[in-house]
């Protein structure tokens, strides 16, 4: 059955056909016509109920519930941040500021660094402010520096503050007895950028699916993918007894890495967020359970295309790359009693023929092979193991 909002003439038309076959007479075709003014007056009534009703349906579902503010009656709120708290997720997590730690160079052991210091970061020009004074005591000096502010007016938020170990801050106003320039030794938290709304959705689906259970696969998955930047996380059952493993993928945008591998302090995060609730109490993973995190690897695969004949070759070949980019980034490690069928761990060569096949086919073209090398080696099959996540390597077109 089909749910197709009509249009306002094609409602104007019913109510007058349906007023012609009350009073069994045609009513006049001029425009002006009382029975056709008033047709069209309550075609937009029916309208705005018809989307309205439209509307209200598709929040009931969290694939299609709206992410904007709402007012209702008076009454504003967020279809899908509702889902959110209904379920448990909480609202999407928000942006975080970078936290580095620098080293100072000391010309003089007198006096201290004032709390609250303002430092310009040379690379990205964002202003970090110092936390806590520190006392010039050694000819090297540590502190702890916060972004929060940037040109883009966004409060130094994301991941415009982090920063590479190695980069250059320097003091807005130069300090006595110690150098302008101080060098990032450490990330002590990884800045984050807002949550994206269809992972924070693919979250809600995720905890409507794997509710908690006390310290199951599902719960680790949970708490880890609370933690901002991260957006998976694969437990297993550690071969040392008493313990689990859990493989962290995180946004490039956030680890500074475009295979998503997660920086240490996002590593020390995720275990924060696996043995912390937010109130801080250790009341998540089981007492007795030691938890590990360590980041997920990449297998690269090559693509080689034999014989492809079609005749707009660089806008196919564009399509076919792209597409099986997208196929690598939705494979990812089975996990027995966790993932949700169909699997997505199995990377094979038929998968990828059908992929260039039905792009093929589209554009009257045809092909000769497609293969799937994997370290040199041809393959017809291959698994994810443990933390293993899929990357697209060269394509080749023969």
């Amino acid at each position: 059955m089909s749910l197709d909002t009509p249009s306002t003439k094609e409602i104007s038309d019913n109510i007058i056909a349906q007023i012609e076959a009350s009073i069994n007479q045609k009513i006049p075709l001029l425009p002006k016509s009382f029975i056709r003014v008033l047709s069209k007056a309550l075609a937009g009534v029916f309208i705005l109920l018809y989307k309205y009703g439209g509307f209200i349906f598709l929040q009931l579902f969290i694939k299609t519930a709206s992410s904007f503010n709402t007012t209702i009656n008076g009454i504003t709120l967020n279809p899908l941040q509702e889902w959110g708290r209904l379920v448990g997720v909480g609202d999407p997590k928000s942006a975080t500021s970078a936290e580095l730690l620098i080293e100072i160079q000391v010309d003089n052991q007198l006096g201290s660094i004032d709390s609250q210091s303002q430092l310009i970061g040379k690379i990205n020009g964002v202003t970090y402010l110092t936390l806590g004074s520190v006392l010039l005591n050694s000819s090297t000096v540590q502190v702890t520096i916060k972004a929060v502010a940037d040109q883009q007016n966004g409060g130094g938020l994301g991941i415009i503050g982090n920063l590479n170990n190695g980069d250059i801050v320097s003091f807005v106003n130069p300090l006595a007895n110690i150098k302008r320039d101080a060098t990032v030794i450490s990330q002590v938290i990884t800045g984050a950028n807002a949550e994206n709304i269809e992972n924070y959705r693919q979250r809600i689906s995720d905890r409507w699916q794997k509710p908690p259970r006390g310290g199951a696969y599902s719960d680790y998955e949970i708490w880890g993918e609370e933690t901002e930047g991260i957006i998976n996380v694969y437990p297993y059952t550690s071969d040392c007894p008493g313990q689990v493993d859990v493989y962290v993928e995180a946004t490039p945008e956030s680890s500074g890495n475009e295979n998503g591998f997660p920086t240490p302090s996002q590593l020390l995060a995720v275990l924060d967020s696996i043995n912390y609730d937010s109130n801080g109490l250790a009341s998540r993973r089981p007492a007795n359970c030691l938890v590990n995190a360590f980041s997920i690897t990449r297998v690269e695969f090559d693509i080689r295309v034999v014989g492809l004949v079609v005749e707009n070759v660089s806008e196919v070949r564009e399509s076919i790359e792209s597409s099986i980019l997208e196929y690598f980034k939705s494979r990812e490690p089975y996990i027995e009693g966790l993932s949700i069928p169909s699997r997505n761990d199995r990377i094979t060569r038929v998968s990828i023929s059908g992929i260039i096949n039905d792009i093929v086919n589209a554009n009257n073209g045809y092909f000769g092979n497609a293969f799937i090398s994997l370290a040199g080696t041809d393959t017809a099959l291959h698994s994810l193991e443990i933390g293993e996540k899929a990357r697209l390597g060269t394509v080749t077109f023969l």
